[in-house]
């Protein structure tokens, strides 16, 4: 019984297709849309898969950068596509052996894949796993990678596809980071098309001057197109608005053929008909075209009293997010002086994990605010290393705050070395005080 459920389900999805020997797909052109993710890859190298899974601390579609990629595929066999990519997005790469960009930059990826698909082209949906390798660059630094995944292609007919995947991006080389792709496209032939022969108009009738199926002799209005039920003369309109009654639904007003002789509705009655009206069914605005005065942020302050548009904020802040409270700062400033290192090493000691988290639950309750991590150290030992000591135990500190749901976005962390001291580095006191983290809090 089972087998044959299986076999009904499956034919209900095949697409049909005239006169076709071959399912092997023709030379396609794809456009896809693309969502980076390495975050969740970063997360699952620091922590294990089962600890995000079970923290829910994977990235969201906020989190991910956005990007676009052209595509050439082709049919090797019936079940087997070659699939050949070029695309791009800016994002801030993580590199394995190096600081993590502080801006945005072009991150271009090209990768020739074989899509195995478990089904042939005449089904509606075809599932598929895919295999390659690939090439990226991102400002000067080149890297390779390979590509695994699967995904689902669904017949739009005509040797049209659309297609969803979800690859994870392995990193072979040292300064290639692995990631998350997940992409959403489109795929048309290329192949040219025949045009549709051209069918000759049919000849007119004789003696019909009008056209309208009376001929001439049986005609009253010879010259003027009509109804044999009026003797080939037209059919009334009462509102003289070109649509005849008998085809109108409101004969007394003026209207449009596409609303069958009655005029352009008014659907929210807001003084914009639909036509004219981006939000028919919503009360609205001719400023906005008939939608409401917009809230882009979300915040409860429409967009026109709202002075920080981009950002929410209180009604009693003009929609602009509130500065961090002093008892907030003074509350990050002592937990900066609670967060402890290995000696000589950027690896937290666990004592920190409750500063940090205070620190975290702040961040989680304001998401308005912002925070800047500085690392620093005495003058013991060259300033090379120094400087290196302080970025990597910003970093540290940046890394926890991320693990722990933090967008990144509203972090940032740099290492100043024994360059910025607090105390005379020739006591053991002073030289303690100089060992420290700095967070300032600040309005996003």
């Amino acid at each position: 019984m089972k087998k044959i459920l299986l076999l009904i389900l499956v034919l209900g999805f095949t697409v049909s297709y005239a006169q076709v020997k071959s399912f092997k797909k023709e030379p396609t052109l794809t456009v896809q849309f693309l969502w980076n993710d390495f975050r969740s890859a970063q997360l699952i190298k620091n922590q294990s898969l089962s600890t995000v899974l079970r923290e829910k601390t994977f990235s969201s579609l906020k989190d991910m950068s956005y990007g676009l990629s052209v595509g050439y595929m082709k049919g090797i066999s019936e079940h087997v596509d070659f699939s050949g990519n070029l695309g791009g997005s800016f994002v801030k790469y993580p590199f394995q052996n190096r600081p993590t960009p502080k801006s945005e930059g072009f991150l271009m990826e090209a990768d020739a894949s074989l899509n195995i698909k478990l089904l042939t082209d005449q089904y509606a949906v075809n599932p598929y796993l895919t295999v390659g390798v690939g090439a990226s660059m991102y400002d000067v630094y080149f890297g390779a990678f390979i590509p695994v995944g699967a995904g689902f292609q669904f017949n739009l007919g005509q040797q049209t596809f659309l297609y969803t995947q979800a690859q994870y991006r392995v990193g072979i080389t040292q300064e290639t980071s692995n990631h998350f792709l997940f992409s959403l496209g489109f795929g048309v032939p290329l192949r040219e098309r025949k045009a549709a022969p051209e069918m000759a108009p049919p000849p007119p009738p004789p003696s019909d001057r009008d056209g309208d199926g009376v001929i001439d002799a049986d005609d009253n209005c010879p010259d003027v197109r009509g109804l044999a039920k009026y003797n080939g003369c037209p059919i009334p309109d009462t509102d003289k608005d070109g649509i005849n009654d008998e085809e109108d639904e409101c004969p007394a007003v003026p209207g449009t053929a596409k609303y069958k002789g009655c005029p352009v509705p008014d659907t929210d009655k807001d003084g914009i008909n639909d036509e004219n009206d981006d939000c028919p069914t919503v009360p609205g605005t001719a400023k906005y075209r008939g939608c409401p005065v917009p809230d882009t942020d979300k915040d409860g302050v429409n967009d026109d009293e709202d002075e920080c548009i981009n950002r929410p904020g209180p009604v009693s802040n003009r929609g602009c997010p509130l500065p961090p409270k002093e008892e907030e700062i003074q509350a990050v400033n002592k937990a900066a002086t609670r967060i402890f290192f290995q000696t000589g090493s950027a690896k937290l000691l666990p004592k920190s994990f409750t500063a940090l988290n205070e620190v975290v639950a702040i961040m989680k309750n304001q998401e308005s605010l912002g925070l800047d991590i500085e690392g620093h150290t005495d003058n013991v030992g060259s300033d090379e290393l120094n400087q290196k000591l302080s970025e990597a135990r910003a970093a540290s500190v940046y890394n926890y705050l991320v693990g722990k749901g933090i967008a990144e976005s509203r972090l940032t962390s740099a290492g100043f070395g024994e360059s910025q001291p607090r105390a005379d580095n020739k006591t053991a006191a002073g030289r303690a005080q100089n060992r420290r983290v700095v967070m300032n809090l600040k309005t996003l």
